[in-house]
């Protein structure tokens, strides 16, 4: 089984691909938002803020094995 700090660390560079897949997902998004296809930045806004939720459960489990230390 592995250890809280090392299941840490792979969760914090999960983190860390969350958040560049968000910012991927926001500037595909802003190019859609003001054209007659808004609809797709719609989705993609919404999947930004899915990406965030995940973020911070992310955070979250980062925070419970960090108190497991």
């Amino acid at each position: 089984m592995a250890s809280a700090s090392s299941d840490s660390a792979e969760l914090s560079t999960l983190r860390s691909q969350l958040e560049e897949l968000t910012m991927r997902v926001v500037q595909i998004a802003d190019r859609y938002a003001e054209t007659p296809d808004s609809a797709i930045a719609a989705d993609l806004y919404g999947a930004e803020r899915s990406l965030i939720g995940a973020r911070r459960a992310v955070d979250h489990a980062i925070r419970a094995l960090d108190d497991l230390s």
